[in-house]
């Protein structure tokens, strides 16, 4: 039996094959290219837009795959969200579809947008949002190239950002955030019925969510003479408490922990000063609670 899985080609593709080789699958571009290969048999793998993966899992095409929860809204689709995946291609924060105009634009809310024309690919949803906020607009698809089309050709734009510095680049100004979203790993309504196919799923959630935790953490190990042992724990943070063991020399110990990597730079001064040696930071592939 074999899992067939939608990954998102495009801008998350390059982040999506780091986070499946962090959580330990291989995955490799043959000549086929739209068909990646697993080291996974079990996997049966294609490339598609991420835009249609949603669409495409709903109707049980595909049993399940990634895209964004944007995607999945903007689809209508009725699919199980089974993990939220906190990655981009830049950063691990949500992404945010905003209303942008031009910096030199009478506009400062969606309702000064009533009459006017604006492009997205993100059609439905933007439809969506200005009949909640009472405004009347024409929306039209963009193929891309979105954001050079303003002032002359639309007024407005609902584009994708992370950071808004594109859109600054091209003389934008951010109005308002119509959604943010995340990655999701989803699957169908038939896949999740299925025992075998949804414990598969479930797999993977755990290793996907693990590899991002793992990402963001490093492991500590140092060796600390007991006379300071108290000193140094009290700087330790820990996922749960540090683990202590014993050393051949009585008077000294071994302490191991785990912690967010932008705590070391300050913490590890700190520990040498309480009597810390040895001291060793290590990356983490997973962390599973």
């Amino acid at each position: 039996m074999v899992l067939k899985f939608g990954l998102p080609k495009g801008s998350l593709q390059q982040a999506t094959f780091e986070l499946f080789a962090r959580a330990g699958f291989d995955l490799h571009l043959g000549a086929r290219s739209y068909y990646p290969v697993a080291d996974d048999p079990e996997l049966d793998c294609r490339l598609l837009r991420a835009q249609e993966i949603p669409r495409y899992v709903s109707e049980g095409l595909l049993d399940a795959g990634i895209s964004g929860q944007d995607w999945i809204l903007e689809n209508e689709a009725d699919v199980v969200e089974v993990a939220e995946l906190n990655y981009s291609k830049q950063s691990a924060q949500p992404v945010r579809w905003v209303v942008a105009v031009a910096d030199n634009s009478p506009a400062q809310k969606v309702q000064d947008l009533a009459g006017k024309r604006i492009a997205t690919e993100l059609v439905n949803v933007t439809r969506k949002y200005l009949e909640a906020h009472g405004v009347e607009a024409g929306v039209e698809y963009s193929y891309g190239a979105t954001e050079a089309k303003v002032p002359e050709l639309v007024d407005a734009i609902v584009e994708l950002t992370e950071t808004g510095a594109s859109l600054r680049a091209h003389g934008l100004r951010i109005v308002e955030t119509v959604i943010e979203s995340t990655t999701k790993l989803i699957a169908s309504r038939a896949a999740w019925s299925d025992e075998w196919k949804r414990a598969k799923v479930e797999g993977m959630a755990v290793l996907l969510s693990g590899a991002l935790r793992g990402r963001e953490k490093v492991g500590l190990k140092m060796n600390a003479p007991r006379s300071s042992l108290k000193a140094v724990l009290a700087l330790l943070p820990a996922m749960k408490e540090p683990t202590i063991s014993p050393l051949i020399d009585s008077e000294w110990c071994a302490v191991e922990t785990v912690l967010d990597e932008k705590q070391v730079r300050t913490l590890v001064p700190e520990l040498k000063k309480a009597g810390a040696q040895d001291i060793i930071e290590y990356p983490l592939n997973k962390v599973i609670p």
